[in-house]
């Protein structure tokens, strides 16, 4: 008799604690009813990795693969440009902004372009060899006026449309995975090993750093609406600032779903939604500041990485790569 029931008994126990560990990890969050999101698919397999207008319907889009596309219906529809670039070269168009019609374009190689028609016609500035690093990130300030960070932390500006450059930082931040500026010209970026983290303030003459939080490596950081920080770190772990003004005081990991897919970026829709996205069509929404969160069902079908959220006043898109984005619609699809 109890060698009958050893197997039974065995049997029991295994299924006891196959539903109690099953109730212990969460592989997977309900899917909202609606989305605010549209697919898209350029004419391009190239990476999408920035946006900016010029007006509410007038815009363009840059990637990799020399990828440069115009709207002229608030991103609805994208039409293929081109520059007058050597065809020998394969550029990687990084940023693009705009303040009216003055434009800029920073790429790699060693790429910068100005604008002063809004985009219609683009000249080649050619930089001093002795910049240090790669242009990264782009930031038009008025006529004739950006500013310009590199892959290293590196910041200039120019006021005469790119003729001449003033350095404004002394030691450059080095080798960067991700740089954010802020509305008011902070500057935070992630080493290129996701060890540290560093701020720059205008007028300061050197960039501040500051280790991780956990163990996890970091992956990209940025700027809250309010101007207190994100991150988001290996093991798909999201952290918020939860002290004002203090860039080192952090919230707990917020890890809203693991699937073995990392976040790439966050960003605030007006409603202060917090959305994040990134591996194999991850696309996540918070409605109560991340205390819970929902998959958004048009990312969830996209068959492409998500690696950038653009939020505008008017538009809003997330960059996925081999041509594949989504437009921001506001109604429910």
């Amino acid at each position: 008799m109890n060698r009958l029931l050893t197997p039974l008994l065995n049997l029991l126990l295994v299924g006891v604690l196959g539903i109690s560990l099953s109730g212990c990890v969460t592989t997977r969050l309900p899917i909202a009813t609606t989305s605010p999101w549209e697919a898209q698919t350029l004419e391009s397999q190239g990476n999408p990795l920035d946006i900016a207008f010029t007006s509410p319907s007038h815009g363009f889009l840059v990637g990799s693969n020399r990828m440069i596309q115009e709207t002229n219906d608030g991103g609805a529809s994208w039409n293929q440009r081109s520059l007058d670039l050597p065809d020998e070269e394969n550029f990687r168009l990084i940023s693009i902004d705009f303040q009216g019609d003055e434009g800029w374009i920073a790429g790699q190689p060693g790429l910068l372009m100005h604008s002063t028609d809004g985009g219609q016609n683009w000249t080649r500035l050619f930089l001093d060899t002795k910049l240090p690093g790669e242009p990264y990130l782009i930031n038009a300030q008025g006529k004739n006026s950006a500013e310009l960070a590199t892959n290293v932390g590196a910041v200039y500006s120019t006021n005469d449309g790119g003729s001449s450059w003033e350095a404004k930082v002394t030691d450059a931040a080095g080798s960067v995975r991700d740089l954010r500026r802020s509305e008011s010209g902070s500057y935070v970026s992630v080493s290129s090993l996701g060890n540290f983290y560093a701020t720059w303030e205008p007028g300061d003459s050197v960039w501040q750093v500051h280790q991780r939080v956990s163990s996890q490596r970091l992956q990209s950081i940025g700027y809250q609406p309010d101007g207190n920080l994100w991150m988001v770190a290996r093991g798909a772990q999201i952290r918020l600032n939860d002290q004002d003004g203090d860039v080192e005081s952090w919230g707990k990991a917020i890890i809203p779903i693991t699937n073995g897919y990392g976040y790439m970026d966050m960003a605030w829709d007006a409603d202060g939604g917090i959305w994040t996205c990134g591996g194999n069509g991850t696309l996540l929404v918070s409605h109560d500041n991340g205390d819970s969160w929902e998959i958004d069902p048009v990312g969830d079908r996209q068959p492409s990485n998500f690696t950038r959220m653009i939020f505008d006043q008017d538009h809003a898109f997330v960059l996925g790569e081999r041509g594949n984005l989504l437009r921001w619609i506001g109604n429910a699809v």
